[in-house]
């Protein structure tokens, strides 16, 4: 026969266990998140070689843009028909610079970058004034037809909601050769650690837990779909128009791929090629 003594030691292990396990699920969780979180904004190391979010591995210049921290994968969503077109004709061009462009935008005047893809136009509305580097860069490397016929690269359906684009090598390592400056990391738009749906930003290499990686954004970008959970470390420099939403929402429905083993991109399921981007000042 159980004692009373013995019942409350045995109820005290019980509850003892039901806390380990919410500790567990809770720590598990939390991994979880960050892993999402950085598949999409990091990158993967592979041995001793770092591969490169927003830099290029090599510039004209012989150098490495940046270094970057680890990065586990997403996981893919089910296959879902393509909703895309093939992609127009061409090839995308093999372009790099030493150092950022000088500043020619006015900072005062209102600009849009339009990204026609292969899924349909994408318009996105430029803070030239709150991220005049960021804008001043993306004009320049459209005006060179930097982004004409690159594949976007990543989309991410858990955890938090984006498309990325801006690599001309499609891997998620290309960057322009050069660096540009973090800015606008306190617009009014982004409220509670989150980014929200229409949101345009600059991915990057900050690594939050040792405080290096500021100031290493190059060409890589991504669009917010769905409000997205992430600390205020990526330069929101645009807006993404609401026909550019119902296009968005369309490619991120068609879901994203297994982890590619090399380079840990989770490419989205349907064919996102940007045919042709332009920026135009109004």
């Amino acid at each position: 026969m159980v004692t009373q003594e013995q019942r409350k030691r045995q109820l005290a292990r019980e509850k003892f266990l039901r806390q380990q396990q919410r500790r567990t699920a809770a720590r598990r969780k939390s991994r979880m998140r960050s892993s999402v979180i950085a598949s999409v904004l990091g990158v993967v190391v592979i041995g001793s070689l770092a591969l490169y979010t927003t830099g290029v591995l090599k510039g004209k210049d012989d150098k490495a843009d940046a270094s970057s921290q680890t990065t586990p994968s997403a996981a893919a969503t089910s296959k879902a028909p393509d909703p895309c077109a093939k992609p127009a004709a061409g090839s995308v061009k093999k372009l790099s610079w030493k150092k950022e462009p000088a500043m020619t935008i006015d900072k005062s005047a209102k600009y849009t970058m339009n990204l026609a893809t292969t899924c349909g136009d994408i318009d996105i509305a430029l803070k030239a004034s709150a991220a005049p580097h960021t804008v001043n860069s993306f004009n320049f490397l459209v005006g060179k037809g930097y982004l004409d016929h690159t594949k976007c690269h990543r989309l991410t359906p858990q955890g938090i909601y984006v498309l990325q684009c801006g690599d001309p090598q499609g891997t998620g390592m290309g960057g322009p050769g050069y660096t540009i400056p973090d800015e606008n990391l306190k617009d009014k738009s982004l409220k509670g650690q989150v980014y929200p749906a229409g949101t345009v930003a600059m991915a990057n290499q900050y690594n939050s837990q040792t405080k290096k990686g500021r100031n290493t954004g190059g060409s890589q970008f991504f669009l917010v779909y769905q409000d997205s959970p992430l600390p205020a470390d990526y330069t929101p420099f645009g807006t993404i128009s609401p026909a550019g939403m119902k296009v968005l929402k369309k490619i991120a429905a068609a879901g994203a791929q297994a982890a590619d083993p090399t380079t840990g991109n989770t490419a989205p399921n349907a064919t996102v090629v940007i045919n042709k981007a332009t920026v135009t000042k109004s």
